[in-house]
């Protein structure tokens, strides 16, 4: 009669084992080759295209088992398999976002000074600055010239690239830094890439511009100007309207012994994402639409035009009701949105006994226990959650139960210790039934977190039984 999970790696065949890590391998280079959110949605673009998608604009009438996707600014996503009840019957919908923590450019990055060139930076999202120091960095984004061209830049991940880097006190001389709380003992000011040192070579103009002592200055930033323009067409007006980001350098790796865990920079929320993508790429047509939404902006309030915010989700199924309906009209949008649910895929934080006073007892998430049912998330007294209904949690738990899925009831942590949000509230403002669930994570937000390979397997499990029935 008690209720009670198991480790999923516990009697497992090798045949399911086989399938963990073939779809771990499959996660990995997926994640390694897309480090940011542009990238993400580009390939994912790649991806649905193989599997016979096609771009919504290029559609005019949908039927039974049309597959379509259409993108936003190259920040969001919708995919969807029509169904074979008509779409204001409502959709089955898993939503995530694509975003990540990060350490972004700003509008003017690049300065100099005592002959050391830097980037400048504002970073993204809910870092620990502290755990970005001395790390070897990738800068991952795009130009948009001033006639519209767009200059892809990806410099880092390979053997041969270089990468970048913020430096950090040798211990002999941090005994003040050492003294400071940890949040202000890296200053977000202080978060300056290194990029160079070298001096461009002495010119008359250089020698006419500027005084002595500015001319080392300006002439380690000439020099990178000049680089940057011989080697990407780039000048530095061009990076006012860049978005360019630092990301980890490293690559996913396994972490331990047994080939059970798998390090990444992103898992928040990517791994969801990824998951999200195989589930409605691996499934049948099924009675409702299927359809999944990928997000930006999530880590900074999912405002904008590509967070969950935006009105795209709501404009896309519109688009869609028109081409599947020759009578289109305003209530059938508003009774496909009420009659649509939704699973909000976002991760949580795992149990780590190093931290255990964080943990909340008995409602902890455990790695290799598979996929959270976490009915609310935010902050302490439930501040920002939307709520799932306990009837919306029964029917997930048989559809779960049925499909074999490996699932634990969870909330992030201790009560008045913390907490954090997701896009289902913003999906609940529709009027959708939503319930928020994703896999366990070690050392959430950081640059290399750590998931289970089980977990990634029953997530993606998890979500294609959702969309499927």
């Amino acid at each position: 009669m008690a209720y009670e999970t198991e480790n999923i790696w516990q009697n497992i065949s090798p045949e399911e084992e086989k399938e963990i890590q073939d779809f771990a391998k499959d996660y990995a280079e997926f994640m390694d080759e897309n480090r940011t959110e542009r990238e993400f949605i580009r390939s994912t673009v790649e991806k649905l295209q193989q599997e016979g998608f096609v771009d919504l604009a290029e559609v005019n009438n949908l039927e039974e088992g049309s597959k379509v996707y259409t993108t936003n600014q190259e920040g969001a996503l919708l995919a969807a398999i029509i169904g074979q009840e008509p779409l204001s019957q409502g959709l089955n919908l898993v939503g995530a976002h694509v975003d990540a923590p990060r350490i972004d450019l700003k509008p003017r990055p690049l300065f100099a000074e005592k002959e050391l060139g830097f980037f400048t930076t504002h970073y993204y999202g809910g870092i620990r600055k502290y755990q970005w120091v001395t790390l070897p960095l990738a800068l991952h984004g795009v130009v948009v010239k001033e006639d519209g061209s767009k200059i892809n830049i990806a410099v880092g991940m390979e053997a041969e690239d270089p990468v970048f880097y913020i430096t950090d006190l040798l211990p002999h001389f941090a005994a003040e830094q050492r003294e400071k709380k940890l949040k202000e003992a890296i200053k977000a000011e202080q978060l300056n890439v290194l990029v160079g040192s070298r001096p461009a070579d002495d010119d008359e103009e250089t020698e006419e511009n500027n005084s002595d002592k500015d001319k080392d200055l300006a002439s380690v930033k000439k020099a990178l100007l000049q680089l940057i323009e011989e080697r990407h067409g780039i000048t530095e007006e061009d990076l006012i309207s860049a978005e360019l980001q630092l990301v980890p350098a490293q690559k996913s790796r396994d972490v331990g012994l047994d080939n059970t865990l798998i390090g990444s920079y992103a898992h928040d929320d990517r791994i969801c994402s990824y998951t999200a993508l195989r589930a409605l790429t691996s499934m049948e047509t099924g009675s409702k639409t299927a359809a999944i939404i990928l997000v930006d902006r999530e880590e900074v309030g999912s405002m904008g035009t590509t967070g969950m915010q935006s009105r795209f989700f709501e404009n896309v199924l519109a688009r869609l009701i028109a081409k599947s309906s020759s009578d289109y009209n305003d209530l059938m949008l508003r009774e496909a949105l009420e009659n649509s649910t939704a699973l909000s895929g976002d991760v949580t934080a795992g149990f780590d006994p190093d931290f255990a006073e964080i943990a909340s007892k008995n409602n902890t998430p455990y790695l290799n226990h598979g996929i959270n049912m976490t009915p609310y998330t935010g902050a302490r007294g439930k501040g920002g959650a939307s709520e799932a209904s306990a009837e919306f949690r029964s029917k997930i738990r048989r559809i779960w139960n049925n499909n074999g899925v490996a699932w634990q009831a969870t909330e992030m942590g201790e009560v008045d210790k913390g907490g954090g949000g997701t896009i289902a509230k913003f999906l609940a403002n529709y009027n959708i039934s939503v319930l928020d669930c994703g896999p366990a994570v070690l050392s959430m937000h950081s640059p290399f977190e750590i998931a289970s390979k089980a977990d990634l397997y029953h997530t993606y499990l998890a979500y294609k039984s959702y969309l499927e029935n």
